[in-house]
């Protein structure tokens, strides 16, 4: 787990000033304290932060092949490295070094993009090849790791994280309208969007090739919904419960100590059940939770999973002053505006589990796996409304499993059937995305000309709504929460961990999981009529049955909604009522006023707000 940054010149003589390439570098230090590399030559330079995971003494990045053509910096944990290696062996190549870098610089230097289908882990870097000045870039399969660019016309730039790009002083801070209505509507960017203008995102499963000043953007891997039409969940249920601990004996490589986040939820414990049984030693696990709200503590199921395990348990429970005081620090990590309230909690943790191991072992990924939101469930619901309106058909819903999901979305949040219960069976884009909007719309309350002229989030929505071949309305719900929804956890996941100079890895996000489940036809992945309910099914035995039977899980929920109204209102009116935003120009100061007095429980517009201000006192005011 590291941190990269890169510079590019078309003109191959340009030299690449040492003192802006060590800023870029530099800056990323909190992902990796251990080491720094720096290499440069007329035209390019590539830089590296270094947290030494695996091969501690001779991993030293940038890394080069043997005859000097190629340099790699990079990112990440290819966790199939042994198994590669030997393959490359078998193939008379020779290693310098034991690290997993050495050899994707030998995949990468036989076969390209051609190689990356064969790696198994979470990646992104940057490649160079000496002799036809070319670089070849990629992130991992489901979006992991982070990777950020400039594109200009004189130079192309990458990084892990915003903040690098812009110490260059062709990169300048400025917004960009069209994700400023995402973020508006969803506190997320469609596509590869982010909220500075001019920066992207290589998206999750694709490659870059920066060519004569030329950018080429390929697509490596996809999810695929394609149905296996012999499918028998008998058969199912025992692989996919030994993909699950395939996944974990291979995230389990580590020549430092490891533990677990534990949040008492069916995800986290399902990690952590599987890792403990293949650990000689006990498995350190780390929960969080808050003492002054108990609704919100969920603390009591990770302890019942630890004490099963015999794992040494910590814990840690953040105040709402702890909130106050690292608030700006946090958005300032993220590069961006972060939709949820765990970030908070999550940096806590991260720190908590840093100062004990250098690899933590995560569960996220799993409700969009495996169906875990209420909301698909309704979608399920609808399927087999639709089936006892109109016919049996592709998605056939028995009745018992209609009264089962029918009585698991008893107690939930009433908008989620009202948007799928009104207009039902109309268009389905447009209604999930007033579902993922219910409670988020911050438009009303900034003024001016920010707006995108003929840039529409919900026609942007729909098309990537639209985009993967499937015919299950279940199936376009996921895939939409994987490619964006998801992306916002793991760059929250990617930051709270690198913020402390944690490893974060995520054995649920292994690519063989998600080709496996996806090809389970829609109805069977919710036979049963409740989230999860293969998953369920694979970890019978596995997990601790209270757990397994488990309906009340929130996440990792945050009393925001107590505090805002209460101890951290002053910090709140002092931010978004103070003189400062007043001044910016951007906000209809009583439409603010409005939301702090209005904003419900499950609200997240204060929450939005603080994030958007923060953000530009953080990346535009300091300019």
């Amino acid at each position: 787990m590291c941190g990269i940054a890169g510079i590019v010149y078309r003109e191959p003589g340009r030299e690449v000033d040492p003192q802006v390439l060590d800023r870029m570098t530099d800056l990323l230090q909190h992902r990796g304290p251990d080491d720094r590399g720096i290499w440069r030559e007329p035209g390019v330079g590539l830089g590296h932060r270094r947290l030494s995971i695996i091969d501690l003494v001779t991993g030293h990045q940038p890394m080069s092949g043997a005859g000097g053509r190629y340099w790699l910096t990079y990112n990440g944990e290819i966790y199939n490295y042994l198994e590669l290696r030997a393959e490359l062996r078998a193939q008379g190549r020779a290693f310098a070094t034991q690290s997993d870098t050495e050899v994707l610089l030998q995949l990468c230097e036989a076969l390209g993009e051609e190689g990356l289908p064969q790696l198994n882990g979470m990646f992104a870097f940057g490649l160079w090849d000496r002799a036809r000045r070319r670089l070849l870039a990629a992130r991992d399969h489901l979006g992991i790791k982070p990777f950020y660019y400039y594109a200009g016309e004189e130079v192309f730039l990458f990084a892990s994280e915003i903040k690098s790009l812009l110490e260059h002083p062709q990169v300048e801070a400025s917004l960009d309208p069209e994700a400023l209505q995402d973020y508006l509507d969803l506190q997320y960017c469609l596509g590869d969007k982010t909220l500075f203008k001019g920066i992207r995102r290589l998206l999750p499963g694709h490659f870059l090739v920066w060519e004569e000043g030329r950018v080429r953007v390929g697509r490596y891997w996809d999810v695929d919904f394609t149905p296996e039409a012999q499918y028998r969940e008998a058969e199912f249920v025992p692989h996919l419960a030994e993909l699950l601990a395939d996944a974990v004996r291979l995230q389990l490589r580590s020549d430092v100590p490891l533990g677990a986040h534990l949040s008492g939820g069916l995800d986290s414990s399902a990690i952590a059940c599987l890792a403990a049984g293949q650990m000689q030693s006990p498995l350190q696990v780390f929960t969080g939770g808050f003492r002054d709200h108990a609704k919100y503590d969920e603390s009591a199921y990770a302890r019942l999973v630890a004490d099963e395990l015999g794992a040494v348990y910590r814990e840690v429970f953040p105040r709402a002053a702890d909130l106050a005081d690292t608030f700006a620090k946090l958005v300032y990590y993220l590069d961006e505006p972060i939709a949820g309230a765990a970030v908070f909690p999550q940096y806590f943790l991260s720190e908590l589990a840093s100062r004990h191991v250098k690899v933590v072992l995560g569960g996220q990924g799993g409700d969009e796996l495996f169906g875990g939101y209420a909301r698909y469930l309704v979608a399920y619901l609808e399927a087999g409304l639709e089936q006892a309106i109109y016919g049996p058909g592709a998605e056939e819903v028995s009745l018992a499993e209609l009264a089962s999901s029918l009585s698991y979305l008893r107690g939930y949040e009433p908008t989620i059937m009202k948007y799928f219960g009104q207009d039902l069976f109309g268009d389905p884009a447009d209604r999930y995305y007033l579902l993922l909007k219910r409670s988020q719309d911050l438009e009303g309350v900034l003024v001016g000309d920010w707006r995108a002229g003929g840039y529409s989030t919900r026609e942007q929505f729909r098309a990537e709504f639209l985009a993967p071949r499937t015919g299950a309305l279940i199936d376009r719900m996921l895939y939409m929460d994987l490619k964006n929804h998801l992306q916002s956890l793991l760059q929250l996941e990617d930051r709270t961990s690198m913020a402390v100079s944690l490893e974060s890895r995520l054995p649920l996000l292994d690519h063989r999981l998600v080709d496996q489940v996806f090809a389970v036809p829609a109805r069977h992945r919710f036979a049963g009529g409740r989230p999860k309910y293969l998953l369920r099914r694979a970890l019978e035995g596995i997990v601790p049955q209270p757990i397994l039977d488990r309906r009340d899980k929130m996440g990792f929920p945050v009393p925001i909604f107590e505090w805002f109204r209460g101890e951290l209102r002053p910090f709140v009116e002092e931010v978004l009522l103070g003189q400062t935003a007043r001044q910016r120009g951007l906000y209809d100061m009583k439409g603010v006023e409005q939301c702090i007095r209005g904003e419900q429980p499950i609200g997240r517009t204060v929450w939005g707000l603080l994030s958007l201000e923060l953000w530009f006192r953080a990346y535009f005011d300091r300019r």
